[in-house]
C-alpha cells in the first residue's frame, strides 16, 4: 500500500491494525480485574490477622494459605464466576449473542478465562507475599512450593464452575446462595473427621510435621479440574458425550483420595529428625524443622545447663521428635504451635523457657499424691536452676497466706539458702544424688537440706 493510499485511509477513519482478541478487553476492563483484587484482599486480610501463628514457619505458612484460599476464596470465586456467568441474561443480550458466529463453547470460554487468570493473578501475588513474610524470620525447613500450585488451580476450577452455574441458574441471588452454600459443606468438611467423603475437600491439610505424598496434589488438580471441565463440556460443548472423559477422571481420582484417606499425608523426613548442640549438659536437640532455633534456646538454657556442668545422673540430652523420649532423654520444651514460644522466628520469653526446661528434669507429676516434706527440696532445685518467672508474686502470696502457707515458705527460703551455700563440689555431688531419685515418690528416697 502507498503512502499516499495510507493517508487517505486515515483521513476516512480507516484503521489498518489488527482488532484486539476479545479475551484482552475481557482481561484489561470489566468484572475480573476486581475479583482479582478482592482474591488478594481476601488472603492479605485473613493472614496478617494471624500472621504470628504461620510466620517464621514454612509448613504453618502453607498451612494457612491452604486453609485460608480453600475456606475463603473457593466460595469467593464460586459467587464471582456466578455472578459474571450470568451478566448476558442481566443485560438482555442473551438471545442476540446466540446469533453470533462463535459458538457457545467459545463465548463461556472468553468470559471464563479472563476470570479464572484474574484470580489466580490476585492469589498468586498474596501468596508470594506470604512467603516472602517468612522467608526472612524462617527457623528451618524450606518452602512447599506445591501447595500454592494446587491451591491455585483449585481456584481458577471454582471460577469455571460458578461461571457454569451463572449460566444454568436464572436468578440473581444464586451467586451469594452459592458462596455461602460452598462455605458450610467446605466448613463441615474440614472439621467433621467421621466421613471419609472429607477428604475430597481442597480445604483438607496434615499437621505441620506432615507432607502429602507425592502423587496428591495432582490427584486434588484431577479431582477439581475434572468436575470444571465436565461442567464446562456438558454445558457448552457440541459433543457433550465429551463431558464423560474429565468426569469420568474427575470420579477416578475422587475415588483414589477416598479410599487412601489418612494415606495422604505422611511424617515429614525431616521431622524425624534434629540437630544438637553436644558442648551442653544435657546436650539441647531441636527438631530439624526449626535448626535455626538451636542458637536462641541454647543461649535461654545456658544458665541452666552452666549449674549442671559436671552433675551426673541426668538424662544425655534434650530431644525433639515427635517419638517419646529414650529413657536417657527428656522432651524440650515445644516450640509449636508458632505463635506462643515462639513468634516470628524469635523466643518470646527465654526466662520462662529455661524454667519449663528445668522442669523437665525434675518431675514427679506421676506421683498421686506429692509429699509436703518433698516440696521445698524439689522448689530449691528449681530456683537454683531457672527460677519461675513469677517466683517472687507466688512468694509474696504465701507470705500474706495463713499460717501453714508462711511455714511453707520459710521451708522453701530456709532450702534454697541451704542450696546456695553449698561449695561447688558439694553442690555437684548433693545434685547427682538428687537426680538420681527424681523418679520417686517417697521423701525418704530423696536427699534432704
Amino acid at each position: 500500500m502507498t503512502l499516499v493510499a495510507e493517508r487517505e485511509d486515515r483521513k476516512q477513519g480507516v484503521s489498518h491494525h489488527p482488532p484486539h482478541h476479545p479475551l484482552r478487553a475481557e482481561a484489561v476492563r470489566g468484572f475480573a480485574p476486581w475479583v482479582g483484587a478482592a482474591v488478594l484482599l481476601t488472603l492479605a486480610v485473613a493472614l496478617a490477622v494471624d500472621s504470628k501463628q504461620w510466620q517464621g514457619g514454612w509448613a504453618e505458612t502453607r498451612d494457612e494459605l491452604h486453609i485460608v484460599s480453600g475456606l475463603l476464596c473457593v466460595p469467593l470465586t464460586l459467587a464471582a464466576g456466578c455472578w459474571h456467568g450470568g451478566r448476558e441474561r442481566r443485560r438482555g443480550t442473551e438471545e442476540l449473542l446466540a446469533t453470533a458466529a462463535r459458538g457457545t463453547l467459545a463465548r463461556l470460554l472468553a468470559s471464563a478465562l479472563p476470570l479464572a487468570l484474574w484470580v489466580v493473578a490476585g492469589y498468586a501475588i498474596a501468596a508470594g507475599l506470604a512467603l516472602l513474610a517468612t522467608w526472612y524470620c524462617a527457623t528451618g525447613d524450606s518452602p512447599y512450593l506445591i501447595a500454592p500450585l494446587t491451591d491455585a488451580v483449585v481456584l481458577a476450577a471454582a471460577t469455571v464452575m460458578g461461571q457454569v452455574v451463572g449460566r444454568l441458574v436464572a436468578w440473581r441471588f444464586a451467586a451469594p446462595l452459592l458462596a455461602a452454600g460452598a462455605y458450610v459443606v467446605l466448613g463441615f468438611l474440614a472439621y467433621d473427621s467421621r466421613r471419609a467423603v472429607r477428604y475430597l475437600s481442597p480445604v483438607l491439610d496434615g499437621s505441620t510435621d506432615s507432607v502429602p505424598v507425592w502423587w496428591q496434589p495432582v490427584t486434588l488438580v484431577v479431582w477439581t479440574g475434572g468436575l470444571a471441565a465436565a461442567a464446562v463440556l456438558a454445558y457448552a460443548a457440541r459433543r457433550r458425550w465429551t463431558a464423560l472423559l474429565p468426569l469420568a477422571a474427575a470420579t477416578a481420582a475422587g475415588a483414589l483420595l477416598v479410599q487412601t484417606g489418612d494415606g495422604l499425608w505422611h511424617t515429614s523426613p525431616l521431622a524425624r529428625r534434629q540437630v544438637c548442640d553436644t558442648s551442653t549438659t544435657p546436650q539441647v536437640c531441636v527438631n530439624a524443622r526449626y535448626e535455626r532455633l538451636l542458637p536462641q534456646v541454647t543461649d535461654a538454657l545456658s544458665g541452666l545447663t552452666d549449674r549442671l556442668e559436671g552433675v551426673r545422673n541426668l538424662p544425655v540430652r534434650y530431644q525433639d521428635l515427635p517419638a517419646r523420649p529414650a529413657r536417657d532423654e527428656v522432651q524440650l520444651p515445644i516450640v509449636t504451635p508458632i505463635g506462643w514460644s515462639v513468634v516470628r522466628g524469635r523466643l518470646t520469653d527465654p526466662e520462662q523457657y529455661a524454667w519449663e526446661a528445668g522442669m523437665k528434669l525434675i518431675g514427679r507429676s506421676w506421683c498421686d499424691e506429692l509429699d509436703p516434706r518433698l516440696d521445698p527440696v524439689d522448689d530449691a532445685v528449681e530456683h537454683y536452676l531457672a527460677p519461675k518467672p513469677v517466683e517472687k508474686y507466688f512468694d509474696e502470696l504465701l507470705a500474706e497466706g495463713s499460717r501453714a502457707d508462711r511455714a511453707r515458705l520459710d521451708a522453701r527460703l530456709a532450702a534454697r539458702a541451704r542450696l546456695e551455700a553449698m561449695g561447688e563440689e558439694e553442690r555437684r555431688t548433693w545434685l547427682s544424688a538428687y537426680f538420681a531419685t527424681v523418679d520417686e515418690c517417697d521423701p525418704g528416697k530423696v536427699p534432704t537440706l
